[in-house]
């Protein structure tokens, strides 16, 4: 899809990966920008910034994303493009996990994009084209380590996003999927983890990355080359990547070890 003239929405606007899409969508002669973020003072700052419109949200509830949907339609006469980035990394590991982490997780990570495509798609499909961009994860296509909650629902938001351009690929509707490693973001504020083996990219990596595949209607968005890498050897032997995702962990979890050891003797 050509970008110039389209009208954006971007949700998780505020900071990060969605405040770098609002300029990157902006600097590539987009005719609107709608900012989305449950952070009222940081979209606020974005939309400033791009000469856009903000709307607060909580994207995990549906009545708010028909909010969006309907404040965009007014401000812009209707919406060509539809990012569906906001995320959160959610409560860490499994056993300790209590129901109502996986439950905040799976609305803002996976319904969001749901509830979002339920509702832009119909207009777009009565427009005669339309653009779903929603971000998951290099998590999703492989797994994250010491989060089961995390590696879940990226791997969700993958095969919704796959699920949405088998259906609907033919008939106007574009879908990109964006799948990076570490960002730099509030997210990774405390460091990238094992994310960061492949080193840790900039926002603005990532959205130009956004920009080109929309434009070339490519569905796999990996600013980090090696994913793709990653991806074929998890299809070509299971067994074996995960042999060597257990000896990463186990590696992963022994610097942990030694860094609380030092932290301790610092004490």
């Amino acid at each position: 899809m050509e970008i110039t003239n389209k009208r954006v929405v971007v949700t998780g606007a505020a900071s990060g990966i969605g405040k770098a899409l609002c300029n990157a969508f902006k600097d590539s002669g987009v005719d609107s920008v709608v900012a989305v973020d449950i952070n009222e003072e940081g979209v606020s700052k974005t939309a400033a910034e791009i000469d856009g419109h903000s709307v607060v949200a909580n994207v995990a509830k549906e009545e708010d994303i028909k909010r969006i949907i309907d404040e965009a339609n007014k401000y812009s006469g209707g919406i060509d493009i539809y990012c569906s980035n906001a995320g959160i990394s959610g409560a860490p590991g499994f056993i300790e996990a209590k129901q109502g982490d996986w439950q905040n997780i799976w609305e803002v990570n996976v319904m969001s994009h749901v509830f979002a495509a339920k509702n832009v798609i119909p207009q777009m499909l009565k427009q005669g084209e339309g653009y779903l961009m929603n971000t998951a994860s290099a998590a999703g296509l492989l797994t994250q380590l010491g989060s089961a909650g995390y590696s879940v629902t990226k791997a969700a938001a993958v095969s919704f996003a796959e699920w949405i351009k088998i259906t609907y690929g033919s008939r106007g509707i574009g879908v990109s999927c964006l799948c990076p490693q570490a960002v730099r973001t509030a997210m990774t504020a405390q460091g990238p983890g094992v994310a960061g083996v492949d080193g840790m990219i900039e926002p603005n990596v990532a959205a130009e990355d956004v920009i080109d595949a929309i434009r070339n209607n490519r569905f796999l968005v990996t600013p980090h080359e090696e994913v793709l890498e990653y991806v074929k050897r998890k299809a070509a032997d299971r067994d074996r990547w995960i042999y060597g995702m257990q000896r990463l962990q186990d590696n992963f979890v022994e610097q942990l070890s030694h860094v609380k050891d030092y932290q301790n003797f610092k004490k």
